[in-house]
């Protein structure tokens, strides 16, 4: 069944359809004989002005094993089900007088008849002896009563799949009308879908319906529930999917206010698969839930708890000890998380741990030092807003030399980073190929530059909000890291241009990627300067600087040998057509992205020369310049260009051009459209009819 299957009292489904089988193989297997469900169903169809009272003796041998080799008494239920029914018994009743066989066919129509009048006892009796996923999921469509009592069986109650009576049951035949594909080969619950829920589909019966839907389907492997404040999922939809969903590998719940401990503690229970576990503010969980998950999830790869302020050391060491494939952990915003959780699930003998993110916690320098000390196999460290940690917890945690396999390192809003702290972690990381700071108030050019003379294998250098590091100290570190392929000074208020340019500079032959994001200080002189030395750029990204120009541009366009490939010019409100012009008749068979949002200068001539000579361009963003319908029509009628993202937001545009947007969408799926005053919602509409496949903002 699919996930999104309705359920309610109206299906199509008849219980008596789905169940009336197996109630008559039940009862000859002698369920019945218990006396809970035999007294009830000779009771199904009885009036109530008369008292019926069978006669076992009118039938030798009993109402259900005389006359087997008769075939006038076996009746096909089912298009695949043949059920032996016994000759209706004489019936003694126990009124005044005889009623007459019209009248009490006439009665018997009155009266009600469903299974659905047994209790819940019984019917669980019932539906958990169901065999198989396939069957379970279509009793599922007959009410959101047997739905939910389906989803209340765990895997311990279910019974094994009853063996059908020879004796009572013949052999049933092949349905021709089934597909052979379905009926010949068996699917297994393997954990092969995913879903996800937003906010009010969140609900308990949804997931019951997902949980039970998804089990004859291939099972659920991945469930993602983002939910808000009025979330109403409980235990009970949890429930659900650890009953049915044994292979469930991904569990992600975000904002789920009502689910408990013990919800967790049934997915710990019935899914002993699970590889991830992601709890973003889950208020109602605490130390007990995340244990039982760790003593019964041995596969436990990644674990990610946010804002869990019932989250403490204590369930952390429990992870430690028992999670032995845990390789990836991210814990952010949870106060009662400190030195001893932390060290607890790095200093583990047997830690394999390869990842770790720590955001807003109340560590101190000890927690650093252990992450040294006992973090071999750490690939990926990420640090932010640790406030309680200082410089002698960075020193200590790369002068211990225990993060031999460090490749990253991200260092974020963390006041102890300084030149001497950043010095260590490279001397004690001598394969770091990623530096990532932001917001450093206390690194200066000349840590930088100890930090680059130890990590000559460097290949990316993402420095934002560092406003102490000047253009003389990002210069010294390039020149210093033969390998950096990567370079991006972001929002750097200190990096501006330098005074005096010396007239020959060494080329930095190795970066291919330049970034230089809302730096005001940076203009012309410095671009030019930039231009020079890094001749193999193939990406640049000047978003941002109001003070880029044409001819500052220019190094930068005619130095680079390889061809660019991707161009950011967004917010760069001095450049002109000449350098677009310069720029495609230069790269344009290497350009496949070019960003000119916000470029005012930029008119139709532009998109002349990018119809002209791009030839492999796939996305281009012409936001807010001053372009018309002419300056579209050129671009539709270039026949080599197969743009697959195009954004005309607040440009000058009308609904004239919608047919040649039409024409351009066979390779397009991605349209902006937004605040084009001149273009109708009904337009829009029309649009969206013709290129269906494609994502239309509007």
């Amino acid at each position: 069944m699919l996930s999104g299957f309705a359920v309610d009292s109206s299906a199509a489904f008849s219980p008596e359809i789905v169940l009336i089988p197996l109630l008559f193989s039940l009862l000859v297997l002698g369920f019945g004989s218990s006396g809970l469900l035999l007294p009830r169903l000779h009771s199904w169809r009885l009036s109530s002005n008369a008292e019926v009272i069978g006669s076992d003796d009118l039938c030798p041998g009993g109402p259900f094993f005389s006359n087997l080799m008769d075939s006038s008494l076996l009746r096909s239920l089912a298009h695949t089900v043949d059920v032996y029914c016994p000759p209706r018994k004489r019936s003694r009743v126990a009124v005044p007088h005889i009623l007459r066989a019209e009248e009490i066919t006439a009665e018997e129509k009155q009266q009600p008849c469903s299974i659905d009048i047994l209790p819940d006892e019984c019917l669980f009796e019932i539906l958990r002896r169901l065999p198989g996923d396939k069957e379970r999921s279509n009793s599922a469509c007959v009410s959101k009563r047997w739905l939910m009592l389906l989803s209340s069986i765990c895997s311990s109650e279910r019974a094994g799949q009853l063996k059908p009576n020879l004796q009572c049951v013949s052999k049933s035949l092949p349905d021709l009308n089934e597909h052979p594909s379905l009926s010949q080969q068996e699917i297994h619950n393997n954990g092969f879908l995913t879903r996800r829920l937003a906010a009010e589909e969140a609900t308990d019966i949804r997931l019951a319906a997902i949980a039970l839907g998804t089990c004859s389907r291939g099972g659920l492997g991945k469930l993602f529930i983002q939910g808000n404040d009025s979330t109403k999922l409980s235990n009970v939809g949890l429930s659900a999917i650890a009953h049915a969903c044994p292979s469930l590998r991904m569990l992600s719940m975000w904002k789920v206010p009502l689910v408990t401990d013990a919800g967790l503690e049934e997915i710990a229970d019935e899914c002993p698969l699970l590889e991830k576990l992601d709890l973003c503010q889950c208020p109602q969980i605490s130390d007990k839930g995340l244990i039982a998950v760790a003593l019964k999830s041995p596969n436990l790869i990644s674990l990610t708890i946010e804002s869990s302020s019932s989250i403490s050391n204590k369930a952390l060491q429990v992870v430690g000890r028992r999670c032995l494939k845990l390789k990836y952990v991210t814990i952010k915003d949870c106060p009662q998380v400190g030195d001893q959780g932390i060290a607890s699930l790095v200093s583990s003998p047997s830690s394999s741990l390869e990842r770790i993110k720590l955001q807003s916690l109340n560590v101190t320098d000890l927690a650093l030092a252990v992450i040294g000390q006992y973090g071999k196999n750490l690939t990926d460290i990420s640090l932010t807003s640790l406030q309680n940690v200082g410089e002698k917890g960075f020193w200590v945690m790369g002068n211990t030399c225990g993060l031999q396999k460090l490749r990253s390192i991200s260092i974020i809003n963390c006041s102890g980073l300084t030149d001497i702290g950043l010095q260590a972690v490279a001397k004690g990381s001598p394969f770091m190929k990623q530096l990532f700071v932001r917001k450093s108030c206390y690194l200066t050019d000349a840590g930088l530059r100890a930090f680059a003379e130890k990590a000559w294998t460097l290949e990316n250098l993402h420095l934002e909000d560092c406003n102490r590091i000047t253009f003389v100290g990002v210069l010294s570190a390039l020149f210093t890291c033969p390998k950096l392929k990567s370079l991006s000074l972001i929002t750097c208020l200190g990096i501006k241009d330098l005074a005096f340019a010396p007239p020959q500079l060494p080329s930095c032959i190795s970066l291919e990627s330049l970034t230089i994001q809302d730096c005001p200080g940076v203009t012309s002189v410095s671009l030019q300067v930039v231009g020079k030395i890094f001749p193999q750029l193939r990406k640049i990204n000047l978003g941002g600087q109001a003070g880029v120009t044409d001819v500052s541009l220019a190094p930068l366009i005619d130095n680079s040998k390889v061809g660019l490939v991707e161009v950011n010019l967004r917010g760069c409100v001095s450049i002109s057509d000449a350098l677009i012009s310069m720029l495609v008749n230069a790269h344009g068979s290497t350009l496949k992205m070019l960003n000119l949002d916000g470029c005012t200068k930029i008119t139709d001539r532009s998109l002349t020369f990018i119809a002209h000579c791009c030839s492999v361009l796939d996305d281009l963003d012409l936001s807010h310049c001053s372009i018309g319908n002419y300056g579209v029509a050129v671009l539709a009628s270039a026949k080599q260009l197969n743009l697959r993202i195009l954004s005309l937001a607040r440009c000058s545009i009308t609904e004239k051009i919608m047919p040649l947007l039409a024409n351009m969408g066979q390779s397009m799926v991605g349209l902006n459209l937004q605040q084009c005053r001149l273009i109708s919602t009904d337009a829009v509409g029309l649009l969206e009819e013709e290129l269906w496949w494609s994502d239309i903002i509007s």
